[in-house]
């Protein structure tokens, strides 16, 4: 999702593209953290692509090593740092290789890193991702090259990203830069900057290349899609100041998505992260219009505490996102939603903790993410607050959240037990090479023997059993969207 999800088996997967005839050196580079580093890591290939560099999967061989990181939570930090001292081990064979550090850490740490990690010869922030040409020549020249300044423009919507260790059958597309909301617990406006949106003909643009390749789905991405706004350029929050022309031609997230959907009607539509203040009716109304926007919403929370939600600085209470959450249903009764959630914040009593199973209860999540709360350093709730929940309490709280999570997961996933469900086909089944997997719209996993179908398709499959997070079927023909 991310989202800002943490796909815990994708972390640092090595990128691979298409070697492009004349290039001789090779770039080796590793993402960590949310699907925003994974999408950035694409731009920074394709930079580079241009400078001569094709990606390699074998680390010895790199000329350049890139590690693309996240400042999330801490053990993601650790993690970063553990594998910089692999990459120490193998600059001892092959001296002449050089390391960079891009992304979120990078705009944390700064120039600490470069004291801090011997090794590091480059820093490179979330926005400066074009400027790595330069910022290699510093390095040859024998000079450390950082550069972390946050940018109010910068959209990377005039770079084409190559595909890394993509399946052919869905991409991300990136909609939106950095976040405004200073939620009190999170470090992203502080290494990923203001937020700004992309322009809308750039974004169809990237879909109708990635149509031409064959993919057959797209997730528009961003720290909070729902508040996409495109007026011309410049930062969301400038939007006042704009003129009476640009606020009427102004394109929000809901006309957004139903351009996309209108102009692609054979390619399925996912979006991700969105923010509960954002989410507006009307994008539930677009969704509920067109079959081939996928009926899932990831919906963070945190807590479902009134009180931790303030704390926390997030814009919405209990009640009104509970009333968000009716309305979703209402409007689209088939829907699955998920969740974050944030065990043991600070101040949290067991009353707010019990809100939340009682939120969590009301909202009937289909999937979840969650985490015990873990203090980020320059967070507005690591300089005023204490940290004042013991470990053991924010473990307890924490299990209790995931054991209530799963015992929903099984009844939402049965619900399917019986329907025809549409699924698009995108890889081998994990247990079994004679069943293909992929996900129906409510991004449920679906598992089936292979017949003659193929990765792209999109199959109509009867569901006859379920797991907690899987369903199991037969397919029974292709989909009408194949027609």
């Amino acid at each position: 999702m991310q989202e800002k999800v943490i796909e815990e088996i994708k972390q640092g997967t090595s990128l691979v593209q298409e070697q492009k005839e004349g290039n001789q050196k090779k770039l080796f580079i590793e993402s960590y953290g949310c699907q925003m580093n994974f999408s950035d890591s694409e731009i920074v290939a394709s930079i580079l692509s241009e400078q001569g560099y094709n990606t390699t999967q074998n680390l010895e061989e790199a000329d350049l090593v890139l590690v693309n990181t996240c400042s999330i939570r801490d053990k993601a930090e650790q993690t970063v740092r553990k594998r910089l001292q692999e990459y120490n081990a193998i600059k001892k064979i092959n001296p002449t290789m050089k390391v960079g550090v891009l992304g979120c850490m990078a705009e944390r740490l700064k120039e600490k890193f470069l004291d801090e990690e011997k090794i590091v010869d480059m820093v490179v922030g979330p926005d400066a991702y074009k400027d790595i040409p330069n910022l290699l020549k510093e390095v040859e020249e024998g000079r450390d090259a950082i550069n972390v300044i946050l940018s109010k423009e910068e959209t990377y919507g005039d770079i084409q990203p190559v595909r890394l260790s993509s399946n052919g059958v869905s991409a991300f597309v990136s909609i939106t830069r950095g976040c405004d909301n200073m939620c009190t617990f999170c470090v992203v406006p502080f290494t990923r900057g203001r937020e700004r949106s992309r322009e809308p003909e750039s974004i169809l643009q990237e879909i109708q290349d990635l149509w031409d390749k064959g993919f057959k789905e797209v997730t528009l991405l961003g720290q909070n899609v729902d508040s996409y706004l495109w007026y011309g350029g410049g930062l969301k929050k400038d939007f006042e100041k704009a003129s009476e022309i640009q606020k009427a031609t102004a394109v929000d997230f809901a006309q957004l998505l139903d351009r996309c959907a209108t102009q692609f009607p054979k390619m399925r539509f996912r979006f991700s992260t969105s923010n509960p203040q954002d989410m507006h009716l009307e994008v539930i109304e677009v969704m509920a219009k067109h079959h081939n926007i996928c009926k899932y919403i990831h919906l963070p929370v945190q807590s479902g505490s009134t009180r931790i939600l303030k704390e926390m600085n997030r814009q919405h209470t209990r009640e009104e996102y509970m009333t968000l959450v009716d309305n979703i249903y209402r409007i689209i009764p088939e829907i699955s939603l998920s969740q974050d959630m944030i065990a043991g914040f600070p101040t949290e009593t067991e009353e707010d903790h019990q809100d939340t199973l009682s939120l969590m209860e009301h909202c009937k999540y289909d999937f979840g993410f969650m985490f015990a709360y873990s203090e980020r350093p320059g967070t507005l709730a690591a300089r005023k607050m204490d940290d004042d929940v013991p470990e053991v309490v924010k473990k307890r709280r924490l299990n209790e959240i995931i054991d209530l999570q799963q015992k929903m997961a099984l009844d939402r996933t049965k619900r399917f037990v019986g329907q025809v469900v549409e699924v698009l086909i995108e890889k081998d089944s994990k247990r079994s090479n004679l069943h293909w997997s992929g996900r129906n719209s409510q991004n449920t996993v679906v598992v089936f023997p292979k017949g003659n179908y193929k990765p792209g398709d999109f199959v109509n499959v009867k569901i006859t059993d379920c797991t907690t997070a899987t369903l199991i079927g037969e397919a029974v023909g292709y989909s009408e969207i194949m027609q």
